[in-house]
């Protein structure tokens, strides 16, 4: 069987697509939700791993102490870091319910490199996130915690004391925009085999690419240049590499039309 009859046997009318997709997007909410329930039973104990950071900017002479100064204020922190995790959780099944979807409209070459940039995703996230936990975290608090001031005759005490909502804010504000750059290969590896860029493309912009990532490491970042400097640099090397990407791609892609040229 070619691959358009394979296509061709996969047809179907589009309320039978629309009640797939249906089936799918539930599928994908409920593992949202079960993940939902799980990391909100946990949600203290993952609060404590992500004070983690903190804990190693500060050093052992310090003890932490976070404040939430309205009475909802920590339960609603509990509530958004259970739907930050539930998408991590969850992203396996969401993963595969996009896959199982879209697969049947793809040609058999098409659905096996699709399915390499549907695992590299979650793992780059995690690599992203991985920097900000054990980096720049440590990094940007140490960078805080310097600006306290001692009291003493005539001079102010300035304490640090971080609400518990707020920290998280930075934290998840970090680890999603860390995670959003690290998709970079991906992104520009997927519209390569789309035909819609190409390496030397991508080598004439870099010097706008330079640009555009200090925009983009300014605006997803606090505004501290350990956070910003730590997104930029990682994200110029992640455009270096998906240039890489891209040139592997078209050799392939030009092996596989001289083959075809020679079959011909």
């Amino acid at each position: 069987m070619s691959e358009e009859d394979d296509i061709e046997s996969t047809k179907a009318p589009l309320i039978e697509h629309l009640i797939e997709l249906r089936q799918r997007l539930m599928w994908s909410v409920l593992a949202i939700m079960i993940a939902f329930v799980v990391c909100f039973y946990f949600a203290s104990d993952i609060f404590n791993i992500l004070i983690i950071p903190y804990e190693r900017a500060a050093g052992d002479q310090r003890e932490i102490e976070l404040i939430f100064t309205a009475p909802q204020e920590y339960f609603f922190t509990q509530l958004k870091l259970a739907l930050f995790g539930a998408l991590f959780l969850a992203f396996p099944v969401l993963a595969s319910q996009l896959y199982m979807f879209v697969a049947p409209g793809l040609y058999k070459n098409e659905r096996g490199a699709f399915l390499p940039y549907l695992v590299a995703t979650p793992v780059l996230f995690a690599i992203g996130a991985s920097l900000v936990f054990f980096v720049v975290m440590p990094l940007a608090m140490r960078f805080f915690l310097g600006m306290e001031q001692a009291g003493g005759l005539g001079v102010a005490e300035i304490k640090h004391l971080p609400k518990v909502s707020e920290y998280l804010g930075l934290v998840m504000t970090l680890i999603f925009a860390f995670g959003l750059v690290f998709q970079l290969p991906v992104v520009l590896t997927l519209l390569a085999r789309a035909g819609l860029t190409d390496s030397n493309g991508l080598k004439a912009k870099r010097k706008y690419a330079v640009v555009l990532t200090f925009i983009a490491a300014a605006v997803l970042t606090p505004p501290d240049p350990i956070s910003q400097i730590g997104l930029a640099l990682p994200t110029l090397l992640l455009y270096e590499f998906s240039i890489l990407s891209v040139k592997m791609v078209e050799r392939k892609r030009a092996e596989a039309e001289a083959k075809a040229d020679e079959a011909a």
